[in-house]
């Protein structure tokens, strides 16, 4: 398959649609977790992924048989993804939706380097001092005390890492296979690995408390479908646009979470979080400003 050329716009609109969709699923599952086991909205949430992009794919006529290198790529990919939800949706039967997105969010900061150092990508001065700037917005987001939850707010740092390494893996092979048929296959490797829980595990017992419950069976389908959407999104994104142009993007996620969360539970953060909020979304318009200004150039004559 040819390589498609990087089109850094179309790439920062895909992880913006992703920026919006994912914390809608992180509420969601924390609102299931209250009475749902993790390992089971894991399970729902690659099942409905597999259920949906497996047809999708065939329809569009995109093969799903991949070569041995890209089937254990995928492999390790699906693995990161699976241990990245654990964290997160576990960490969040613990902590309030906006902090532990905050906490979580060290992660663009770390996927920038790594771009740099592991993928050779072009990081310029101004797109570092917009993630630096960002994360100093984290950073007050995050605010000290959180360490005061104890061990569980340790969960998203966790994310954070997990997340980098995941999106990096994306993005050696974003532009070698179609965002279609790489969650396809995802989602059916990581349902075959969880299935076993359904029979063998604890899960069972709460598979069968959902038979009878028709509110909490809408709500996980509609968790697989917001998953599947975002990440399909966040993979498109990152087909068109080295991750160095839109990990600032994510940093959106932050206030758009505490929207959600406020929605929800009536929860805001306070003074200085709002404040760490404002720096992140101007991080986020400034990349966004720039991206345009440098395409502009390009398309001159």
């Amino acid at each position: 398959m040819t390589p498609k050329a990087d089109r850094p716009m179309l790439g920062i609109l895909l992880m913006l649609g992703f920026c919006v969709l994912a914390p809608m699923g992180d509420a969601l599952a924390k609102v299931l977790g209250e009475a749902i086991a993790v390992p089971l909205l894991i399970l729902v949430r690659f099942g409905m992924q597999a259920l949906l992009l497996i047809p999708v794919a065939l329809l569009l006529g995109n093969s799903l048989r991949i070569s041995q290198r890209m089937f254990v790529t995928i492999a390790l990919r699906t693995a990161l993804h699976i241990t990245g939800l654990w964290a997160m949706f576990t960490s969040l039967k613990y902590l309030p939706l906006a902090d532990a997105i905050a906490i979580a969010f060290v992660m663009p900061f770390i996927m920038l380097l790594l771009g740099k150092l592991v993928l050779n990508e072009d990081v310029g001065p101004h797109r570092l001092a917009a993630c630096a700037v960002g994360f100093v917005g984290t950073l007050l987001v995050i605010q000290p005390n959180f360490a005061s939850v104890g061990a569980p707010a340790l969960l998203p740092l966790l994310v954070a890492v997990v997340f980098s390494l995941f999106m990096l893996v994306t993005r050696t092979i974003a532009k070698d296979i179609d965002a279609i048929s790489l969650q396809a296959i995802s989602g059916a490797q990581a349902t075959v690995v969880l299935l076993p829980l359904l029979v063998f595990g604890p899960i069972a017992q709460d598979f069968g408390v959902l038979t009878s419950d028709a509110k909490t069976v809408q709500l996980l389908l509609l968790l697989g479908v917001l998953g599947t959407a975002a990440h399909l999104l966040m993979t498109g994104s990152l087909r068109f646009a080295p991750s160095a142009t839109v990990a600032p993007m994510q940093y959106l996620e932050i206030p758009f979470g505490t929207i959600i969360g406020y929605l929800i539970w009536q929860v805001l953060p306070n003074g200085l979080a709002a404040l760490g909020i404002c720096i992140t979304i101007a991080a986020g318009l400034y990349v966004i400003a720039r991206e345009r200004a440098i395409a502009r150039q390009t398309a001159r004559p």
